[in-house]
């Protein structure tokens, strides 16, 4: 049986990171600098099947997306199932400077297996579309699954801090309570270092890990998986705007219906599922700012640097950050922060575009 909620992933993914902090932006010839004056932010859709959105600095890059595993060319249906997201968001096409989110995936544990116990299915080999693999925490699976896909050219790496993430687990719980069966899950985030073409970078990376149980019978996967990188001598200096890329997720709520449905059809879900999901989009924003509550200084360098701001178009209260002191946006929600009092980014010829609007901060009670 496989996991109603693996299609969440995305949401909660963004909503995860919408609370932490990890901020420049290079310059002409390629340098790095501090946090500039004023900075731009476009709206780039997910290229593949337009799943979902983020504001990504002007003149940066993004990488893949939404893709689907053939059960023929897979070996089997157990990676077929659902959609899998491998999107990276990165400053040019090194990526010196990244965000990466990476795709669940189902993994199958031989161990109590009869055919395991046989011998008939090593280590490594597949299993009905899956990697037979034992169950690996957290922290094993960042270092020797999650490092050396993300880094096949890097031999080596240190470890500075790893820790084990009771709060992250609760909020998995949390999010799989409506199934009503007990899972078993690890958490971890594992703050590392390396050398890549020369470079010293630093690198944070968190992960989940579900055990089936007994029901699955030896089924467990990966969940909420993703890292930050940059190089060390600047890696903190990348916080503000991280934080803005990550807190401007918007997913396509269509899309996602759509993708639930057909999960339907193929077996994947329960139909409750679909009703779930319709209260799904309402939730998410009323849920925001507990979430952020929750996960506040659970990552990173357990920074904060958020603003609230109301959106004039919408009069809705968005989470900003605070690191500027003007935040200006449009009516495609593209955003642009500035502490130059006379910046107006209507007169800026490299936007084109004239229906940017002041957002005031949200006054509080």
């Amino acid at each position: 049986m496989r996991s109603a909620v693996v299609l969440f992933a995305l949401m909660f993914f963004f909503n995860l990171l919408k609370a932490q902090e990890i901020s420049t932006f290079s310059g002409e010839d390629g340098s790095y600098a501090v946090t500039p004056e004023t900075i731009i932010f476009k709206r780039v859709h997910e290229p593949e099947e337009y799943a979902f959105s983020l504001l990504v600095p002007h003149n940066w890059i993004t990488e893949g997306g939404i893709y689907r595993i053939d059960p023929t060319a897979g070996g089997g249906s157990g990676n077929a199932i659902d959609a899998k997201v491998d999107f990276s968001v990165k400053n040019d096409r090194n990526g010196d400077v990244m965000i990466r989110f990476l795709p669940d995936m189902n993994y199958f544990d031989m161990r109590y297996s009869p055919a395991g116990q046989m011998g008939m299915f090593s280590v490594g080999s597949n299993y009905n579309g899956m990697m037979v693999l034992p169950f690996q925490s957290a922290d094993q699976f960042i270092k020797y699954i999650v490092f050396p896909y993300a880094h096949p050219q890097v031999a080596d790496f240190t470890v500075s801090a790893s820790k084990n993430s009771p709060e992250l687990i609760n909020l998995v719980r949390k999010e799989d309570q409506y199934i009503g069966i007990p899972f078993e899950y690890d958490a971890g985030v594992v703050d590392m270092g390396y050398l890549e073409k020369g470079k010293e970078h630093r690198e944070i990376v968190i992960a989940v890990t579900q055990d089936f149980g007994q029901l699955g019978a030896g089924l467990w996967k990966n969940r909420h998986t993703f890292f930050v990188r940059a190089p060390k001598d600047v890696f903190e200096n990348w916080i503000p705007v991280f934080h803005v890329i990550i807190s401007s997720l918007q997913i396509n709520m269509q899309w996602l219906i759509g993708e639930i449905r057909g999960q339907v059809e193929r077996g994947a879900i329960n139909a409750e599922v679909l009703q779930r999901l319709q209260q799904l989009d309402d939730e998410i924003q009323q849920s925001h700012s507990n979430t952020n509550a929750q996960i506040n200084n659970e990552m990173f360098l357990n920074l904060t640097g958020q603003e609230e701001y109301v959106n004039p178009y919408t009069n809705k209260v968005e989470t900003g950050s605070n690191e500027w002191n003007h935040r200006w946006v449009n009516q495609q929600n593209e955003v642009i922060y500035t502490n130059d009092v006379n910046y107006n980014p209507n007169q800026d010829q490299r936007i084109g575009s004239d229906d940017f609007k002041l957002t005031p901060i949200n006054k509080r009670k």
